[in-house]
């Protein structure tokens, strides 16, 4: 099955924008050309889980630095550079590098397992838009749903019918979310409050779903986890840049004074294999999350 590629999908619709600059047309298009062969490389790397898992990591870092680097902070005309949360092309690397990442060939148990890994528009809850006067097919059923930038998930598909045979009914089509992901590449404290509300819907809908944040750097007051549905705020790399930094980076010229000292920065503050480590831990883990079997638990005398 092939892999999501939301990454490549921002690179196109970046190109096709009617504002872009055409230096940065062509800027977008040599990305085009340094993202073939970055999936390349992750394509041909082999080896035993762990250093797979390595080497992942370590292409990682390199194509995002580029990314982050040469295709971003060095865009002359400036528009990539004050237009990149918009166009998302630096925080879309990641969600499409876990996909590649969370594979059966990192996580053997994962292997065999009718199951989707990638972004996805999940199950959230069902409801029904019909009135007693009003015979509408399958009382009207209708799914809202939550999107996921990387999940693993099972497809679902939900009939609903007033009759016994199902001689008329409506279908929905739609996914149940095991284990979510959000990816940031700034994390404040109103995504923060956004992915709460969406963990506890998560949560909700499939009973042990998983429901992480990931983000590159923290942008807000660490707050505990304990009083919400999130399982864990996984940092990949640290603390953001603060303000006072960043307000040099509003012109090119600027941001060339200083190109140094950001590419400094980055290169000591990679991101993390360990914390790349822990999710696929979290995930692996799941497995061994078995129904308790009632003898066993007599035994031992907990469950």
């Amino acid at each position: 099955m092939p892999f999501p590629t939301p990454h490549l999908d921002k690179i196109q619709r970046a190109l096709e924008n009617e504002k872009m600059p055409k230096e940065d047309v062509a800027a977008l298009e040599n990305a085009k050309t340094r993202y073939a062969e970055w999936t390349a490389k992750l394509d041909a790397v082999t080896g035993s889980p762990d250093v797979r898992l390595a080497q992942l990591v370590g292409l990682y870092n390199e194509y995002r630095t580029w990314v982050d680097v040469d295709l971003i902070f060095d865009s002359e005309r400036d528009f990539l550079y004050r237009q990149k949360g918009q166009l998302k092309l630096d925080n879309s690397v990641l969600e499409e590098f876990l996909p590649r990442l969370i594979t059966p060939d990192v996580i053997p148990e994962l292997s065999g397992l009718n199951v989707i890994m990638g972004p996805t528009y999940s199950f959230a809850s069902a409801y029904f838009i019909s009135g007693l006067a009003d015979e509408v097919a399958g009382g009207g059923l209708a799914i809202r749903g939550k999107d996921q930038d990387f999940a693993i998930s099972r497809p679902l598909y939900l009939r609903a019918s007033h009759s016994q045979e199902f001689g008329t009914y409506k279908q929905e089509v739609t996914a149940l979310a095991y284990v979510a992901a959000e990816c940031k590449t700034n994390l404040d404290k109103t995504m923060f409050q956004e992915a709460t509300a969406t963990a506890r819907d998560i949560k909700g809908a499939v009973t042990g779903a998983k429901y992480f944040i990931i983000c590159e750097w923290l942008d807000m007051t660490p707050l505990s986890t304990a009083a919400t549905e999130i399982d864990e705020v996984l940092i990949l790399r640290g603390k953001r840049l603060g303000s006072h930094v960043r307000k040099h980076f509003d012109t090119f010229a600027r941001r060339q004074s200083k190109r140094d000292e950001y590419l400094g920065y980055l290169s000591a503050n990679p991101a993390r294999l360990e914390v790349f480590q822990r999710f696929v831990e979290h995930v692996r883990r799941i497995f061994s999350n078995e129904l308790p079997i009632e003898s066993s638990v007599l035994e031992r005398g907990y469950f």
